[in-house]
């Protein structure tokens, strides 16, 4: 089990690494600026989802075969690095439009943002980073039993991910009357785009 002082340093690590604007929380902003808070938790759960996926992968060395694979991990990289440009494409020429703040959200939509905050975290080189060169600075992995991964770094992953998203998500809600205009938006999404191309740009030179 963990003790108290690795509990708090693993807790403000993530909560800090998690904060820093990215890939996954500029998703997040712009698709609950332009969908609402309902399809912006949709997309936190992604992206809770892929860093849990990672956090496993450093338990339970993964990581390993990677290094032993590399092949596979560099076209997973790539294909990373595509699906980043992708959709900052998708961002870069999306069209502004009006809010309807009474629309229904389509199951659609919602299961939509959260594939693509899955797929942005697991492209996304800060989440790489952190799970596979920080996390193990951190904790000490060898002693982390199936136990406390699941009933520790599991439900703390998820909780500090999902207080830093709940932040951004209540933030741009907040202020969605201030991104009313088809400008605002345009400036906002291509915003996020530069940022997908400079992250898909990061796990290529990396």
């Amino acid at each position: 089990m963990l003790d108290t002082s690795q509990i708090l340093t693993y807790s403000a690590a993530l909560a800090v690494a998690a904060a820093i604007p990215g890939p996954g929380m500029a998703a997040l902003v712009a698709r609950s600026v332009g969908g609402g808070a309902l399809s912006g938790f949709c997309l936190l759960f992604g992206i809770i989802l892929g860093d849990l996926t990672y956090l496993s992968f450093a338990v339970f060395g993964l990581a390993m075969v990677a290094e032993h694979f590399n092949g596979l991990f560099q076209l997973v990289r790539w294909a990373a690095a595509v699906y980043l440009c992708y959709l900052a494409w998708l961002f870069w020429f999306a069209e502004p439009q009006a809010f309807e703040t009474d629309r229904p959200v389509q199951r659609k939509e919602l299961l939509s943002a959260a594939v693509s905050g899955l797929t942005i975290t697991l492209g996304n080189p800060k989440t790489i980073a952190f799970y596979l060169a920080l996390l193990p600075l951190v904790i000490n992995l060898e002693s982390v039993t199936p136990q406390t991964w699941g009933l520790m770094l599991v439900p703390l992953t998820a909780l500090v991910l999902l207080a830093v998203g709940a932040v951004y998500i209540l933030g741009a809600v907040r202020i969605r009357h201030l991104l009313s205009s088809l400008r605002a938006q345009q400036r906002l999404f291509r915003g996020a785009a530069a940022i997908m191309v400079a992250a898909a740009a990061a796990m290529l030179i990396h």
